[in-house]
Order: C-alpha cells, then structure tokens, then sequence
C-alpha cells in the first residue's frame, strides 16, 4: 500500500512539473519512503493448538522478511513451539557473551492453553525476536 501511495504522490508531483523535493536540505519522497537499505523484519501468530503423543502444546508461524544478503531466503515461514524459542535463546547465550540476550516470556504452568494467555505469549515472543533481530551482531553474528 505505501509502496502506491508514494508512485502516486511522486507522478503527480512530476505531472504538475514540481520536485518531488519539498526545501532543499529535505530528502526526497523516494528517500523518505523507499525500501530501507538493510530491513530484517520478524512476525509471530496464528498460534495452533495441537493434541500430540506426550500431550497438547501450541506452535506459533514466524515470518521472517528481509533483504539482508547474508540470508540465503529473502522470506521464510516456519512454525516453532515455546520450547524451540528456548533453545534458540540459550544458543544465543552461549555464542555472544558480550550481548545482554532478553529473556524470553515465563513458562505457563496453568490454563496455558487460554486464549488471552496464548494471544499475550504471542506478542511477548514477537518482541523478544525483534529485540534479537536489531542487534546487529546477533543478525549476522550467530549460527
């Protein structure tokens, strides 16, 4: 949609003969809201409840968007559990000493399977992801 809006706003401004540059020292509307050089860009949701061997557990699909050329995919989906997420933290605890890793959600030990906690779950790890995703040493610096 944005993507849209800015051809839009950038053909008129050429139709009516004007710079697509409001004072001189601005960026243009093509700096201002282009595809940034570098964009790492992580989604959690549509959790699923599932009914398995040892139980029931929930799995979430992870969006991850980027442009980054150390990424071999440019998008990824993928669906990871609560447990998938620990590993990953404790892999990155191990690996980047020097960087403070957030912690992750607590466990749920009762009613886990509650919509309000699974939708509260699914923004907590949302953040925790984005956190270790701006780091620009655990982007690129980690197995």
């Amino acid at each position: 949609m944005g993507g849209s809006v800015k051809r839009g706003i950038a053909s008129s401004s050429r139709a009516f003969g004007t710079s697509t540059r409001l004072r001189p020292n601005d960026q243009s509307l093509d700096d201002q809201y282009g595809v940034p050089e570098n964009f790492l860009e992580i989604y959690v949701g549509m959790p699923e409840t599932h009914e398995g061997r040892n139980g029931k557990y929930t799995d979430y699909k992870i969006e991850c968007v980027t442009n980054i050329p150390l990424f071999k995919l440019k998008r990824s989906v993928v669906r990871r559990r609560y447990s998938d997420f620990e590993w990953l933290r404790d892999m990155l605890t191990r690996e980047s000493e020097r960087v403070n890793i957030p912690p992750l959600p607590g466990k749920v030990l009762f009613n886990r399977f509650n919509e309000d906690i699974i939708k509260s779950r699914v923004d907590n790890l949302q953040r925790f992801l984005q956190i270790v995703a701006g780091h620009p040493l655990l982007q690129t610096g980690s197995k």
